[in-house]
């Protein structure tokens, strides 16, 4: 169920071999995303149990089940930010009753990132992943 966007993302992962290219590819990611501005970088948007700082702030068009989640963040470490940038190509722009039918271990899996973060990185990523979730599922209803 993943975006066409995440789908582009696996496929330049199967290109390339060497996870120095796989991280340097998701570093640039996060650099051609959209800067979080500073005024929403505040407690409430805050993601707590990551070692960087990380800022989730939601996006939301309409109500209920079908309504459609997008976000914007931000991390003070460049590879946490191409993981935001990630995480956005997996669920910017579903419903949020599409992000919560998402199987993030999953689709993530698919990039073999469980297998090459440190255990810290690990952890923050399941700490965006469960806010993004939490996010859908306040608005759901």
């Amino acid at each position: 169920m993943a975006s066409e966007r995440f789908e582009e993302i696996a496929e330049t992962f199967e290109f390339l071999e060497d996870w120095e290219d796989r991280y340097r590819h998701v570093i640039e990611l996060g650099k051609a995303m959209e800067p979080l501005p500073e005024a929403m970088r505040v407690p409430a948007t805050k993601v707590d149990g990551c070692a960087s700082q990380v800022w989730i702030m939601p996006r939301i068009e309409g109500q209920g089940p079908e309504a459609h989640f997008d976000f914007q963040g931000e991390s003070d470490a460049m590879i946490v930010r191409g993981l935001i940038a990630v995480l956005h190509a997996l669920y910017g722009g579903l419903t949020v009753t599409e992000v919560l039918a998402v199987d993030p271990r999953a689709e993530l899996a698919r990039l073999g990132l469980n297998d090459h973060l440190s255990a810290q990185r690990s952890n923050g990523l399941r700490a965006m992943v469960e806010r993004i979730r939490l996010l859908a599922a306040e608005v759901r209803g």
